[in-house]
């Protein structure tokens, strides 16, 4: 893959930074979103592909590019596919960093050094190549005002800004709110960014986490502990005197 486009990470970022304070919307949303962006680009560069929910490694073969290719060793050391919503949701320490920093090497931002309260030091990332980030956005106002369907990349980066929260960010206030759905239509016309978009909101609202929690026995309070497995059968004291692990199939 060469390095003369720019990835679709890369671009979620930089739809990201606020031009004012140097700063990204979404901090928390935005850091899935990145992750959920390499798996498109990889889609992308036939590196990887769909199987249902999960995600399969189809050719192992590097692409050039050292971010998106250590998602890659990671995906094809599973063995086997993985859903999207647990590899979105795994940890992904400081992938948001990664990509400020190569994006300062590129000359795309430029950090500021300050400090919080005189004393924390901060950094922040103010755009150096503001046509780029023009360009990006002018794609998505193109697609949302003449509803013709988007290229692929277009149509995921849409699906991703929507899924990271960035519409408010892009088209705030109630003139926006038409924009903003809009945005969110546009999820449909890119399968592999739309399952990615899907399963970052499922992280989000915590889907992949929830346990299977076997019926509350009558007259218990929401949220007390369970002492009735799901077969109704009451667990018996241990012989230590504390209650018998029961798990609900």
């Amino acid at each position: 893959m060469g390095r003369s486009r720019r990835t679709i990470p890369e671009e979620l970022l930089l739809l990201a930074l606020d031009p004012t304070t140097g700063t990204t919307a979404q901090p928390q949303s935005l850091d899935l979103g990145l992750a959920g962006a390499q798996l498109v680009e990889l889609a992308l560069a036939g590196r990887i592909a769909p199987d249902g929910d999960r995600i399969a490694v189809v050719l192992p073969r590097p692409t050039g590019d050292p971010t998106l290719d250590s998602a890659l060793e990671l995906l094809r050391r599973r063995g086997s596919p993985v859903r999207a919503v647990h590899w979105i949701g795994g940890p992904r320490l400081g992938l948001r960093q990664t990509y400020l920093t190569h994006l300062e090497r590129c000359g795309m931002v430029h950090a500021v050094e300050g400090q919080m309260c005189g004393v924390l030091p901060t950094t922040r990332y103010q755009a150096t190549e503001t046509a780029i980030s023009r360009e990006i956005k002018a794609r998505l106002d193109t697609a949302i005002r003449t509803g013709v369907p988007p290229d692929p990349r277009t149509a995921a980066l849409a699906a991703l800004a929507h899924a990271v929260g960035l519409g408010k960010h892009l088209y705030p206030g109630n003139e926006g709110r038409s924009s903003r759905s809009r945005l969110r239509d546009l999820i449909r016309h890119d399968p592999m960014g739309g399952l990615v978009a899907h399963a970052v909101m499922d992280v989000q609202n915590g889907v992949a986490a929830q346990p299977r929690r076997a019926p509350a026995a009558p007259g218990r309070q929401p949220g007390a502990r369970a002492a009735v497995p799901a077969s109704g059968v009451p667990a018996q004291p241990s012989r230590r005197g504390s209650m018998a692990r029961v798990g609900a199939r």
